[in-house]
């Protein structure tokens, strides 16, 4: 399976993890954060750069996850229904602080916050085997003037 990173040049020559904190993961959790599709990866990057900062500079990474490799899932059902909302991410960043830590499964898949039907994959770069996780391509990247 492919997933999808987009982000500044400088970042984008492999696959690293800042352990800042994000919806997903506390600070000091080092995760990497994808989208299943380049243009779910640019809402993204839209959402949270708020606007700014588009104007040069990015890349988007193409990343393989091997189809043998066991994804853990976060289920809509499983969350509260006010997930989205900014103060209810410390539930979030629990339930993906306990997936690193019980070390099941180097990736998992979660609904995005803009659009829920599809998925956002996050990847444990501490789990034994985030190795097999491969950055197959990373490609100029342009942010339409309109967005």
């Amino acid at each position: 399976m492919k997933v999808y990173r987009i982000t500044l040049a400088k970042f984008s020559t492999g696959l690293y993890a800042s352990g800042f904190v994000a919806r997903w993961n506390s600070k000091g959790t080092f995760v990497i954060y994808t989208a299943g599709s380049r243009s779910l990866a640019c809402l993204e990057n839209l959402v949270h750069r708020s606007g700014e900062g588009l104007d040069g500079g990015f890349r988007v990474m193409t990343i393989e996850i091997p189809d043998d490799l066991a994804i853990d899932r976060v289920v809509l059902n499983d969350l509260p229904v006010n997930w989205k909302e900014f103060s209810q991410r410390v539930s979030t960043r629990v339930m993906g602080d306990k997936w690193v830590a019980n070390g099941k499964a180097a990736v998992l898949k979660v609904p995005s916050a803009i659009i829920t039907e599809e998925f956002n994959y996050i990847l444990n770069a501490n789990h034994r085997e985030f190795n097999r996780i491969k950055l197959i391509s990373s490609d100029e990247f342009s942010f339409d003037r309109r967005l």
